[in-house]
């Protein structure tokens, strides 16, 4: 097999730049959509020229047309489908977050191995050359001692929310609000970086459907690093993302879209009033291709070699910033109706 066929679960504009990403990898062929209702997915395969609509996934997920199925279905929807989907012996990437919560991870994770198919979490930046390059260079800021992420950005579905709708972006029976739909941008970097935290401590700007507006966490590693992530739907921000250490300092223009890295050395005190140069280097990486290119060809890569997980999105990684998620939302009071075991 050197193809992957794809089956599409949503048809939002995720989907739209996924797919456009995902046909830059001559391994990624894209055979069916999953719809509820007909007409949208008839629409969408016109648009994408796909050849297959369904509007069952057990129907597609059991179909010997696809090996694997892309699901950007509703937050809250995830883990049923994705487990749906293994349970076919499908292999599965999911979007962000990968699931409602790490409850809903953990059995996503053993659906993987128990039918020994890939499971991957669409976590776009970590898996981008310009991520590369910043875990490549880390080392040289020194000893690290501040990991700082900030994503706000104001949401185009806040104004419906203040005029009396409810968009998916605000519910919570979606298992949605910024930690979820933003937040966890700055928070899986992190993981990726340093691992799971030791302590936690977050606030939140609480909205009247439940769900949190924005938020600010410090994290403590050991004592000696800390770190702060910023994010927001209901307010902008131009902040830089940074890892701080003792000989330096990595800088990033932004923690979801990474495409501006520099590096800056401590500048060193020689005596007599003379200090090195701090002179920035620039750190970008080379791109060649769509950014969500990255994202569908380590999952293809995983697929076609028989592995089960990326080493960077990492089933572990995806599971620690669920707890971690998890611990937030149980700071600030975010409950969502999936919290609720099934009995």
């Amino acid at each position: 097999m050197d193809k992957v066929r794809f089956g599409v679960v949503g048809t939002n504009f995720i989907s739209d730049w996924v797919i456009a990403g995902a046909r830059e990898d001559p391994r990624f062929e894209l055979v069916a959509v999953c719809s509820r209702t007909r007409e949208r997915g008839e629409e969408f395969a016109a648009r994408h020229a796909i050849p297959n609509v369904f509007t069952s996934l057990d129907e597609m997920a059991s179909s010997p047309l696809i090996d694997a199925v892309y699901i950007a279905s509703p937050n809250f929807m995830h883990a049923s489908q994705s487990i749906l989907c293994m349970n076919h012996g499908k292999h599965v990437l999911c979007e962000k977050p990968l699931a409602s919560n790490a409850r809903e991870a953990r059995e996503m994770i053993e659906a993987s191995e128990r039918y020994g198919v890939a499971l991957m979490e669409a976590m776009k930046p970590t898996m981008t050359p310009h991520f590369r390059a910043l875990a490549d260079n880390l080392a040289r800021v020194g000893t690290v001692r501040r990991y700082f992420a900030s994503y706000c950005q104001y949401s185009s579905r806040y104004d419906r929310f203040k005029a009396g709708e409810l968009p998916n972006a605000f519910n919570p029976a979606m298992s949605n609000g910024a930690i979820m739909d933003i937040g966890v941008y700055t928070i899986y970097p992190m993981v990726v970086l340093f691992g799971r935290p030791d302590r936690i401590s977050a606030s939140a700007v609480m909205l009247s459907s439940g769900v949190d507006g924005q938020g600010a966490v410090d994290f403590s590693y050991g004592g000696s690093m800390q770190a702060t992530v910023l994010y927001s739907k209901i307010a902008d921000s131009r902040l830089r993302s940074e890892v701080q250490g003792e000989q330096g300092l990595i800088s990033l223009d932004t923690i979801n879209r990474m495409a501006d890295i520099t590096f800056t050395p401590r500048a060193v005190n020689l005596g007599g009033g003379k200090t090195t140069a701090a002179v920035t280097e620039n750190l970008s990486a080379s791109v060649t291709h769509d950014e969500y290119y990255y994202e569908v060809a380590e999952f293809i890569s995983l697929v076609l070699e028989g592995r089960r997980q990326s080493a960077v999105n990492s089933h572990l990684n995806s599971l620690i910033t669920m707890e971690i998620i998890d611990e937030i939302r149980r700071q600030t009071g975010v409950r969502f109706p999936a919290d609720q075991p099934e009995t």
